[in-house]
């Protein structure tokens, strides 16, 4: 076996061990996602919420109102979601579902005033939403927007 060949064998395993060192990593990470549609949102933040009935169960609204008073006479509607057993059919993910807490559920928060979506929030879990994801989500929501209680 010439030098040559040698070190191109060891560099494709290097390159397969840190390859497979990202992939292991990657479930320690934070997959959180905000995007601010509306950049006077943090100027002028809104002065109330409304919760939108259509996008919860019960028990998140619950959560939800012990962290806001929300009105039901507002501009400034709040859906929420949250979903569990979600799966991606791609292949392309094989590896890391396979080596890493792959997210199974998630959560999202989106304001709107009327039609027009201001700011949304999404984050991957790796188990069922509970009660800390839901004040976590809000208190980032509550940071971002500049809203007060």
């Amino acid at each position: 076996m010439s030098l040559s060949e040698l070190f191109g064998k060891k560099r494709a395993l290097f390159l397969s061990l840190l390859g497979l060192l990202f992939v292991v990593s990657a479930c320690g990470r934070d997959d959180t996602y905000v995007k601010i549609y509306d950049r006077n949102l943090t100027k002028t933040p809104p002065g109330c919420l409304r919760l939108d009935p259509l996008t919860m169960n019960p028990g998140v609204a619950e959560t939800l109102k012990k962290l806001y008073p929300f009105t039901t006479h507002c501009p400034y509607r709040l859906s929420v979601t949250t979903e569990e057993r979600i799966r991606c059919n791609s292949n392309a993910n094989a590896p890391e579902k396979t080596l890493s807490n792959f997210p199974s559920a998630f959560v999202r928060l989106e304001l709107y005033r009327g039609t027009h979506l201001l700011y949304s929030y999404y984050r991957d879990l790796t188990h069922k939403a509970d009660a800390d994801d839901l004040e976590s989500a809000f208190e980032r929501f509550e940071k971002d927007c500049g809203l007060r209680r």
